[in-house]
């Protein structure tokens, strides 16, 4: 499992500290009990066109007898550019005026990339939005209704979360794609299609899951659960 904490670096200057980053220790997401580091590995990651080796830490629980991943925000499972690179392009593509090929060029990604980035933000858009509305609320934000275009309600409703999150300390001075990296735990445009565990201060906030009724009509629930996660600049 990758737990993904709000680290406030640049990608030079985590590069630069290499295994001297002050790393957060989280405790277990599964019985809340601390972990301990337990070595760790390389990963590439890629902003503004230039490859980086980093260094990501693994935390082991004794209790659980698994190990953990400890990934900067920067980054999302799975993908090689950094989180803003995708949602400015994400952002670019939804918004604005422009298609995939013109966004990909100002990011200095493939098209093609850049192109599977929107796919599976698309798929997931609906999912996305309501649970970033809903943790907008579970905040203190202003409920979002859906949109006719889910990839365009899914945008809103992401900074809608982060203008609500802005106001705990910590949080503002990330940015809005680290921010979305922090509380899905990465997993933004991951493969799974399950519905991300979204992290904020001590509470572990589950976003609605859809249900399908005997009709087919889809309805959601809401779940929030009252476990430790991670704590922001812990």
């Amino acid at each position: 499992m990758s737990i993904v904490w709000p680290c406030p670096l640049s990608v030079d200057a985590y590069v630069a500290a290499g295994r001297d980053v002050e790393f957060p220790r989280p405790d277990c997401p599964s019985c809340s009990l601390p972990m301990t580091f337990w070595s760790g590995y390389r990963r590439p990651v890629r902003e503004a066109g230039l490859c980086h080796q980093i260094f990501v830490p693994r935390l082991r629980c004794g209790r659980c007898a698994v190990t953990h991943v400890l990934l900067p925000c920067f980054v999302l499972a799975g993908r090689l550019d950094v989180v803003e690179t995708i949602g400015t392009v994400l952002e670019e593509v939804v918004d604005g005026p422009g298609g995939v090929r013109p966004a990909a060029a100002r990011a200095d990604v493939f098209h093609a990339t850049a192109r599977s980035w929107l796919r599976r933000f698309s798929d997931r858009a609906l999912r996305i939005g309501v649970s970033f509305a809903a943790l907008c609320v579970e905040l203190g934000g202003d409920a979002i209704a859906p949109f006719t275009e889910p990839a365009r309600y899914a945008i809103s409703a992401i900074r809608a979360a982060f203008a609500a999150a802005s106001v705990m300390p910590g949080w503002a001075s990330i940015g809005l794609w680290r921010f979305v990296s922090s509380v899905s735990g990465g997993r933004l445009i991951a493969t799974n299609t399950d519905s991300p565990y979204l992290v904020v201060g001590k509470r572990r906030f589950m976003p609605p899951v859809h249900h399908y009724e005997e009709n087919g009509a889809m309805t959601w629930k809401l779940t929030i659960k009252n476990r430790w996660h991670f704590i922001a600049g812990r």
